[in-house]
């Protein structure tokens, strides 16, 4: 039976900022988890994107 999930952790979706607004067909996202209660504000990131083949600036969205 699997445990039901206690704390503060949250799922939260990271975007690429840079892909949005260049044009390049596509959309760079990672799915990552938080400490709701250690990190009330946004994510960003840099991950690497690769429809734009390097490492850019992902951001929380939602």
């Amino acid at each position: 039976m699997a445990k039901k999930a206690k704390g503060d952790r949250i799922q939260v979706i990271l975007e690429c900022t840079e892909q949005r607004g260049s044009g390049v067909p596509g959309m760079s996202r990672y799915i990552t988890t938080k400490n709701r209660k250690n990190t009330t504000e946004r994510l960003e990131l840099k991950k690497y994107n690769p429809y734009l083949k390097r490492v850019t600036v992902h951001k929380e969205i939602k």
